[in-house]
């Protein structure tokens, strides 16, 4: 049914693939009878609430409703188009496209005439510094500890004095003006059109795909107010929704297991330099909800290494509270001498970094320092208000362990008594929303209703009850359901079989469809087909017609005064009821 790739070709890529391996390298899944189950990363999951069918090759979340294929999953995951999700499995698949497909996939992003500037801008950047132009540039870097292989991997450029050198270059390019302006590259002012960057050393900023959005621009020979400028914000290039280094570091953070967050990206450069790759950056920005749900995907563990300073603290602590809104309590990674992790890495070394990273502390701890910093707790006042905020921020804390642990701690600190501090906290915690699903009362849904939506969830589990369908020339009174189990029946007669997985891809440029197959989905029925039942559905169905067809006659001779017509609508009455009879 997709427009732009045939089903064929859908179902191959589709089948190429494990549902499950694909899954587990995004999030842990965890075997529970024939299903494998894992916590949800579509909503603030904190119990393992997604379950993964091997069988089937679909997903589903019992909190939230969130279910599909595998496309269906890398597309909502990494928030992505559907035609690209496909080519992510069919590289994963080891299936090879055609070049109509990839052009499918390019022209899939309104956005690709933007995109395009930027590969192009980084090619145009990256080979300058790689120029005779670019020798002050590269000594600068390489005196920094920033050698050529690390400069190939983050594709650091260049910025000559030259005003206008990359307006002409993408312009050569077949750029537009519009485009031009809209990349946040060029402005247009009193001198015509200019390029925004000028000599300065160019860091790419990639967005969750690695394709680069934004640069960085550093100075490098000369003092200037402003160190870095950063591409202004566009139609691709959004901070809140980014994270630096994030397509680069997905592999390593797996393997790892536990993802290292910095404020900066020279930060992370750094970190790699020293072969610590599972790091990313949130670019100085406070961290914003879609980051945080990002980073709780990344993985398990989250550790926060920010700048060792006050203002570092200050937003370690920010962050520690924004990741517990998602459900993720991170470990903190504190630093001494208010050095960032790029100045400690440099000062210190690879063997000391590690050696922090291997010693995290827990939250509370570090919440514990930094509440108590430049308070003095002698006084009554001041321990009161200090207490009052550790209590606080436990109240937010849901590891028993650790709030036991913590308590204690603050027992001994203040002296105060530990069942006292308890109290103090059941006092401040809120009460705990719990997602709910919203499900159509089933009591309320007729016989007949139940029939024809429990009969289009065997179609979609089974060819038998597709034949039965057909052969019985069922008609569904729900026109919804009339049309999606057409559609069943239209896909099993071009195909010869029927899988829930690859008929998703088949529906999923119908959005209409897609919500009536959702909802049957949600029906959780037994997988195990009894064709007795089917047969029962079957004549509860038909019966609800007959019912139909003699109320729809009874209503019309009602309406009718000639005695002729009266007959002969009793008569046809009559026929219906002797038909339902002998069904």
């Amino acid at each position: 049914m997709n427009n732009n790739i045939s089903q064929e070709k859908l179902n191959e890529i589709r089948n190429s693939v494990d549902i499950v391996d694909v899954i587990s390298s995004y999030i842990s899944l965890i075997p529970k009878g024939k299903n494998l189950f894992g916590i949800c990363p579509f909503h603030d999951d904190n119990s393992p609430s997604m379950s993964v069918s091997k069988d089937k090759q679909i997903y589903k979340c019992f909190s939230c409703g969130a279910k599909g294929n595998v496309f269906k999953f890398i597309e909502d995951y990494e928030n992505i188009s559907f035609i690209e999700a496909v080519k992510k499995c069919a590289d994963l698949g080891g299936v090879e496209l055609d070049l109509h497909f990839k052009s499918l996939v390019k022209d899939s992003n309104k956005y690709s005439a933007l995109y395009d500037v930027y590969e192009d801008s980084l090619k145009f950047y990256h080979n300058i510094l790689n120029t005779a132009s670019g020798k002050e540039a590269r000594e600068y870097l390489n005196k920094r500890s920033i050698n050529d292989e690390i400069i190939k991997e983050f594709k650091i450029g260049l910025s000559l004095q030259d005003r206008s050198l990359l307006t002409k270059f993408l312009t050569k390019k077949g750029v537009t003006k519009e485009n031009l302006i809209k990349s946040g590259l060029v402005i247009d002012n009193n001198y015509g059109l200019n390029d925004i960057y000028m000599d300065r050393i160019m860091f790419p900023l990639e967005d969750l795909q690695g394709r680069v959005v934004g640069f960085s621009g550093r100075i490098y020979n000369r003092k200037d107010t402003s160190k870095y400028i950063n591409t202004k914000e566009t139609e691709i290039f959004k901070k809140g929704e980014l994270i630096y280094n994030y397509a680069r570091s997905k592999e390593e953070v797996r393997n790892k297991g536990y993802v290292i967050v910095m404020e900066g990206f020279m930060d992370v450069i750094r970190a790699y330099t020293v072969g610590i790759k599972n790091c990313v950056a949130m670019m100085g920005t406070a961290v914003t909800k879609n980051q945080a749900n990002i980073l709780k995907k990344m993985a398990k563990e989250i550790y926060l290494c920010f700048d060792g300073d006050e203002a570092g603290a200050h937003a370690t602590f920010s962050c520690i509270d924004e990741l517990a809104k998602v459900g993720v309590i991170p470990k903190v990674i504190r630093l001494e001498e208010n050095l960032d992790p790029d100045e400690y890495i440099l000062k210190y070394g690879y063997d000391k970094f590690k050696e922090k990273i291997d010693n995290p502390i827990n939250v509370m701890d570090f919440k514990l320092s930094y509440l108590k910093e430049n308070k003095d707790i002698s006084k009554s006042e001041e321990l009161a208000k200090y207490v009052n905020n550790v209590i606080k921020e436990l109240s937010k804390v849901n590891d028993d362990i650790l709030k036991e642990i913590t308590l204690k701690k603050l027992s001994i600190e203040s002296g105060l008594d530990i069942d006292f501090l308890k109290e103090r906290i059941t006092e401040k915690e809120e009460p705990k929303e719990e997602i709910k699903k919203e499900v159509k009362d089933d009591k309320k849904l007729k016989g007949y209703e139940k029939a024809e939506r429990n009969l289009v969830y065997y179609m979609l589990n089974s060819k038998g009850v597709i034949k039965i369908y057909n052969n019985r020339s069922v008609f569904l009174s729900n026109p919804k359901l009339r049309r999606l189990a057409n559609e069943i029946s239209a896909y099993y007669h071009k195909y010869g079989e029927i899988s829930l997985a690859d008929f998703l891809s088949y529906i999923e440029s119908y959005p209409e469809l897609n919500e009536t197959t959702s909802e049957i989905l949600d029906l959780n029925l037994s997988d195990e087909v009894d064709l007795k039942v089917i047969d029962d559905y079957i004549v509860t169905i038909k019966d609800n017609l007959f019912e139909m067809q003699i109320k729809k006659l009874q209503d019309e001779i009602k309406k009718i005064t000639d005695i002729e017509k009266q007959k002969e609508l009793a008569s046809k009455i009559a026929d219906l009821k002797i038909q339902k009879e002998n069904m």
